[in-house]
């Protein structure tokens, strides 16, 4: 520590302190970032923890905010011709008819053909059966496996009873629990779409004035990429669900429209969705036509995932959501470990819109050209340069120590 005192008695004393330094600079630098990045993980596994305490009202809301975004152009097209409360109870009963139109289509579907499916299942099941036992293939199943796989199948499902009636009594709870989730998503619904605006200007005003922008440009932002997504996959989902549906009626496939309907459902769940739909309808194929026909199938789902993956996202989605497949697949397999289903559903359009606000709200510095970033340096291996021995320019002499 240096002291200089002017030569003036009566100005102040100026003392210049130099602090020793234990640690090196990376090592502060690293340690400061370290912690705030502690700080930043703790804030959001507390708001994960605290999603998983009201899981159920976290899922009403998130119904509420997609039935929302599909509806609000239907309800400000009727907006225009008559009040927003009875465009808002036409719209909702426009949704809830064409869901319940579609249910009722695929039951109707399912009681119609089952006499039918169980006599062409059994023979499919049989072919299949013929086929391995063929020297088609390059291993032999004998009826007397096949007897022996029925019979341990039995037995599991005797010794699992107890457990498997655990399961089917969790499942009603959940039924209750989806029903309640419903019910909650339907009213703020209601509520969205016939005071949404006035809601939102209620809040924006509960906050101080100099964060009202700030909120209102990230909100925006944030609600036009999940609109955009959640619309874009109810479009896309329908018309997947319209492709695969004639596929599986031209070449003949038993239920073919609950097929259709879980090829729709699958289109919600990213990556891992359509591949399973395709599975199943790939089984039913099997087992009721043999497999040509299943591997047409899959071929045909296939095909159509590939239209849906460079045409009718980018067509209708845009620029909406715009992120990296590696992110998409890295983001569906934490929420999938996660939260399970829920999780692979929800993720990807809570991800797009922290993305779509961060890109907002960010500064960016001017970009880098491709070759600027290709561009190797002169020299390399080039020293840098010492502190200067000269004092700063405007510096004075308490500035400096000795």
């Amino acid at each position: 520590m240096t002291v200089q005192t002017p030569t003036d008695p009566g100005a102040p004393r100026l003392v210049a302190v130099e602090l020793e330094q234990t640690a090196p600079r990376w090592l502060r630098h690293a340690a400061g970032v370290s912690w705030r990045l502690l700080v930043v993980v703790a804030a959001v596994a507390l708001v994960f923890w605290a999603t998983s305490r009201v899981q159920l009202v976290f899922i009403a809301v998130f119904l509420a905010l997609v039935i929302t975004s599909v509806l609000r152009p239907m309800v400000e097209a009727l907006n225009k011709v008559m009040p927003r409360g009875l465009a808002t109870l036409l719209a909702l009963l426009s949704g809830v008819t064409v869901l319940v139109g579609m249910v009722t289509y695929v039951v109707y579907s399912i009681a119609n053909e089952w006499n039918a499916l169980t006599v062409q299942f059994g023979d499919g099941v049989q072919r299949i059966i013929d086929w391995l036992e063929s020297d088609a293939v390059p291993f032999t199943v004998t009826n007397e496996q096949i007897a022996e796989w029925i019979a341990n199948l039995q037995t599991w499902l005797t010794d699992n009873a107890g457990h498997l009636a655990g399961q089917a009594a969790n499942t009603a709870g959940s039924a209750v629990e989806v029903g309640i989730a419903l019910s909650l998503a339907v009213f703020m619904t209601v509520f969205f779409l016939a005071r949404g605006p006035h809601m939102w200007t209620w809040f924006l005003n509960q906050l101080p004035s100099r964060f009202r922008d700030s909120t209102r440009n990230a909100a925006g932002v944030g609600w036009y990429t999940f609109s955009g997504y959640a619309r874009g996959t109810v479009i896309i989902a329908s018309i997947d669900g319209v492709l695969a549906y004639i596929l599986l009626e031209i070449i003949g496939v038993p239920l073919a429209a609950p097929l259709a309907v879980l090829v729709f459902i699958g289109a919600f769940i990213p990556l891992i969705g359509a591949p399973l739909a395709m599975v199943i309808a790939m089984i039913v194929a099997l087992a009721a036509l043999g497999p040509i026909q299943a591997a047409i199938v899959g071929i045909g789902i296939a095909l159509i995932g590939q239209l849906e993956g460079h045409i009718l996202q980018p067509l209708i989605m845009g620029k909406q959501v715009s992120l990296h497949p590696v992110i998409v697949a890295v983001s569906v397999t934490a929420g999938t470990l996660v939260a399970g289903i829920l999780g692979a559903v929800v993720v990807v359009p809570l991800v797009s819109v922290a993305w779509a606000v961060f890109s907002k709200m960010r500064t960016l510095d001017p970009p880098m050209g491709a070759e600027v970033a290709a561009e190797e340096p002169d020299d390399p291996v080039s020293e840098p340069d010492g502190p200067s021995a000269e004092p700063p320019q405007g510096a004075t002499d308490a500035d400096v120590t000795s």
